[in-house]
């Protein structure tokens, strides 16, 4: 017998959140718990905060709100209550017993999501082990909310595997994952070491979720990468070449969008993919200057970059989707090296980010003058591929050459 099916339903689904400290807006937080579940496929019925000084231990919120929430339950018909921080396995277990209905938790949201995104083999296997791990620690509090409840949200999986409510089985398949993800590790550290080799710099694009950092790569490089007005539309990185206006190349690479409260077991399972912005040579900073909580977006993203350990990159943000205002917002990141505003959809601001990649890369380079005997005609096309050739004259001893190289290249050459 599987631990449940998987049949699609709408779910009906009252969000429940603790303010702990008047500053935290969770008013805010539960606007984008709705964003996450209608992503995830339900629909927001209601909305409950209650202010404390700590979590309720065993029920999250405290005994007079939750006979609150059970009126409000049955009043709205929800099918469940999402609650915006991650449960305990006791408060999950109690909350459902007191309220008899679905409960989860803004991680299980928000690994659902992840679970209906994730395409390549690595993203898959990524997922599910995020999912077992939550899972396995929750295992005696969900039996009975899934099997009382058949599909909807918290119930999908990539590689679903029907798995027993077992620990052992699903402590053998975590170890299976892991070294599955260990293989796929090393292959993209083979990648990157290949990248280094050829001494093309790469731009990592990071940035909250929905920021347009898709749209970005797809627009400079025709990268044809899904991207929807949706949180988590793209999970996989992916990689693209982009020649500048001055010819010389950079590779850019999406990387998974940034949330708050991103569950720790993400972050974990998801690390060698957020790691591209730990190897590139510059970050791409995307802010959605339409989203009025912009500023804690891009606080986020820092203290996200901060845990991966990615620190001294040089720093361009992008101030996007500025064609919402009649006038251009002022927005300023003084973590930044530029900060430009910008438009995919209008092209505001193209121009400017190229260029800022170009004095970039041109920091790292060196100038050249050189004549290179004719039998060494190679190390020109070198010079072609990986650096800037301002000027070559075939003269008598061979080839009389001026160009920018990349620091690397200069010693081979």
């Amino acid at each position: 017998m599987g631990l449940y099916d998987t049949d699609e339903e709408i779910e009906r689904v009252i969000l429940v959140g603790v303010e702990l400290n008047p500053k935290d807006d969770v008013e805010m937080s539960l606007n984008e718990l709705s964003e996450l579940a209608k992503t995830a496929g339900a629909v927001t019925v209601g909305k409950m905060i209650q202010p404390r000084d700590y979590f309720h231990p065993a029920t999250y919120i405290g005994k007079g709100k939750l006979d609150e929430l059970r009126a409000y339950i049955a009043e709205t018909d929800a099918t469940g209550i999402i609650c915006d921080d991650e449960l305990s396995p006791a408060q999950l277990r109690n909350l459902e017993d007191e309220l008899n209905t679905k409960v989860m938790d803004r991680t299980m949201v928000i690994l659902d999501i992840f679970a209906s995104r994730a395409t390549t083999s690595e993203g898959k296997i990524q997922v599910e082990m995020a999912q077992l791990k939550y899972r396995s620690t929750r295992l005696s509090g969900l039996g009975t909310s899934l099997s009382r409840l058949g599909g909807g949200i918290g119930t999908r999986g990539p590689g679903e595997k029907k798995i027993e409510t077992d620990r052992r089985l699903i402590r053998d398949r975590i170890t299976k994952l892991s070294r599955d993800l260990d293989e796929i590790k090393s292959h993209r550290e083979v990648q990157r070491s290949k990248r280094d080799n050829t001494s093309t710099p790469v731009a990592a694009i990071v940035g909250y979720t929905n920021a347009g950092k898709s749209t970005l790569l797809n627009k400079l490089t025709k990268a044809n990468v899904l991207s929807e007005d949706k949180l988590f539309a793209t999970l996989d990185p992916t990689t693209r070449e982009l020649e500048l206006p001055n010819k010389e190349k950079v590779l850019l690479t999406d990387t998974v969008g940034f949330i708050r409260k991103l569950p720790h077991h993400l972050i974990e399972a998801f690390r060698s993919t957020l790691e591209e912005a730990k190897y590139a040579d510059i970050i791409v900073h995307v802010v959605d200057a339409s989203n009025e909580d912009y500023e804690r977006h891009m606080q986020t993203v820092y203290e996200t970059l901060e845990e991966l350990e990615v620190k001294d990159k040089k720093i361009i943000t992008l101030i996007n989707k500025v064609d919402k205002f009649e006038e251009a917002p002022v927005i300023k990141d003084v973590k930044a090296n530029y900060c430009i505003n910008y438009s995919n959809k209008a092209g505001i601001g193209e121009e400017e980010f190229l260029k800022a990649l170009e004095e970039i890369i041109m920091e790292s380079r060196v100038y050249i003058e050189r004549t290179f005997a004719y039998s060494e005609a190679g190390k020109i096309q070198q010079i072609r591929e990986f650096g800037q050739l301002l000027e070559e004259e075939y003269v008598q001893d061979g080839i009389k050459v001026k160009a920018y190289v990349p620091r690397e290249i200069e010693g081979r050459l």
